[in-house]
This record gives C-alpha cells, structure tokens and sequence, in this order.
C-alpha cells in the first residue's frame, strides 16, 4: 500500500480560513488518504501543527479543541522521531541543503516507507529515494 505521509502544513489548512480554496483541498485531500488507510504523521507534526494552530492561525483555535484535534491525529500511524532520525536529518540537511525541520520530515516518511510526501515546502515532483514530493495546492493537483 502506497502511504501519503503528511507535513504539518497540509494540516494547518484544514483549520485555516484565510484561504478557503486550499483549506477544501486539503480536507479532501486529507479525508480521502484517511479513508483509504494511507494517512501517516509523524511526532514532530503533532508538535508543530498543535503550535502553529493555537499561534498562527487569522482565528487560532481554542488549545483544547487543538488538542482534540492532536488526539484524532494519535489515531493515525504515527512515526516517532527518534535519534537515529535526527542525526539521519541533520546528514540530509548538510548534504541536500534542506532546513533541518524538512529534513526530519522526509526521514519520517522514508522510515515508514511513504510513497508520497504531501506538502507545500518542497519542489513539487522531486524524488527522494522511494518517495515523491507532492504539493496538494498545486494547480492540477
């Protein structure tokens, strides 16, 4: 089964009014990988998206429905940054000129062998060994 390994990003929109186009393209984005099984998170986008929600949003949102919506993610497979994946990142950002936070992302989803890295971060298209890059707001997306 392919998974779709999803950057906090693509998240942060399901909440986001300022941008409603992107906000129904990634609920269906998200419901759809969801109802297929193919949805995977890592620990550090439980982490950021909590903060970025509650802090960033035009209208953050209240923490404990943040929190709720954190503990619906938990139901998802989660990957669990560890150090292994840490140092795997720090080596990626060196040698692939990524930020450390996008490298860790693309760690995640290598480890849990994610066909598709959804999120608007990194170049649309690009292949990182098994996985591809794709931005769910892209024009024909």
């Amino acid at each position: 089964m392919r998974r779709s390994f999803f950057d906090t990003n693509v998240l942060v929109y399901l909440f986001d009014n300022r941008d409603p186009e992107k906000k129904i393209r990634a609920q269906q984005v998200f419901a759809q990988e969801s109802e297929r099984g193919r949805a995977v998170l890592s620990t550090q986008v439980l982490q950021e998206f909590y903060w970025a929600v509650t802090r960033k949003l035009a209208s953050p949102l209240p923490e404990e429905v943040a929190e709720e919506r954190v503990r619906d993610f938990c139901e998802l497979p989660l990957v669990r940054v560890d150090a292994p994946m840490i140092l795997a990142a720090i080596a990626r950002s060196r040698s692939q000129s990524f930020t450390f936070w996008d490298a860790l992302i693309v760690e995640a989803a290598l480890r849990v062998g994610a066909g598709h890295l959804l999120t608007e971060d990194l170049q649309h298209g690009q292949r990182i060994g098994g996985l591809v890059v794709e931005n769910p707001f892209r024009e024909g997306a």
